[in-house]
């Protein structure tokens, strides 16, 4: 049996950008039932209290998106007991350790270079269309777990917005929520309290210059034009989210009543 959830959302000390993604409405006037789909930043650092929170969610699986440079650099998740883990990288160790020496260690020159003028922004919506493209293999597990066993669900990258934010939002694709709600609960990891907390090497008063800060920013932004280049890339590579889903991702018809029926109210 599913556990209810608060419907007040704690705000984890060590875990970053958890959510219950319960409640968004479906096109059909449904809704995503509280419970059993959560989303998040990586769980490496859940202080005792956290973990005594995520274990009382009853979950199941918790899927983990980050890479092994990712891994490397935060560390494994806590361990939650009777919890399946499946870890299904969405993103290259090389270019993980690429993005996060560039954040820790790049100089102001380093940083210019690659990201400003737009290139920071045009960098993410490049990753955006290549995971929806390039990675259809790891979101049909997701997606068939989803539909035959692992709920209550968490899914969770490093900072929950990117390679999380994808995956949660094909799940939702999958079961016909409401377009602008996906929009809407990605944008939520833009609150203060979810962010990711940027590390850099160096003392503070020249690691976090305001003009470092605003070249790293698109970065760490959950931006709604990285998100419609993820659907942009569905729509010009399949056809659209029928097609994505059956011929992308082998959810057929059937599956695809399973998996609703599992999640919706």
């Amino acid at each position: 049996m599913t556990q209810q959830v608060p419907s007040t959302e704690p705000e984890l000390a060590g875990v970053r950008n958890f959510r219950d993604v319960g409640g968004l409405p479906t096109t059909d006037g449904r809704r995503v039932r509280h419970g059993v789909l959560f989303r998040s930043g990586h769980l490496a650092h859940a202080t005792e209290e956290d973990t005594a929170f995520l274990a009382s969610l009853g979950l199941h699986t918790i899927f983990d998106f980050r890479n092994a440079a990712d891994q490397k650099l935060e560390g494994p998740d806590v361990e939650l007991p009777g919890v399946r883990n499946m870890n299904l990288p969405l993103s290259d160790p090389a270019d993980g350790a690429e993005f996060w020496k560039m954040v820790r260690d790049g100089d102001l020159d380093q940083l210019r270079a690659i990201l400003d003028g737009g290139k920071g922004a045009a960098r993410m919506i490049a990753s955006y269309r290549t995971i929806v493209k390039e990675r259809t293999a790891e979101h049909s597990r997701v997606l068939r777990a989803l539909t035959e066993d692992s709920v209550p669900a968490l899914m969770h990258c490093a900072a929950g917005k990117d390679r999380a934010g994808i995956s949660i939002a094909v799940t939702l694709l999958a079961l016909g929520v409401e377009r602008e709600a996906i929009v809407a609960d990605y944008l939520e990891s833009n609150a203060k309290h979810r962010r990711y907390k940027v590390r850099r090497s160096g003392s503070a008063d020249t690691a976090y210059t305001p003009e470092i800060m605003d070249l790293l920013s698109p970065l760490f932004d959950a931006r709604a034009e990285y998100l419609q280049a993820a659907f942009e890339t569905i729509e010009a590579t399949w056809g659209g989210v029928d097609p994505y889903l059956e011929r992308g991702l082998g959810l057929t018809p059937a599956s695809r009543d399973r998996l609703r029926e599992r999640l919706l109210d």
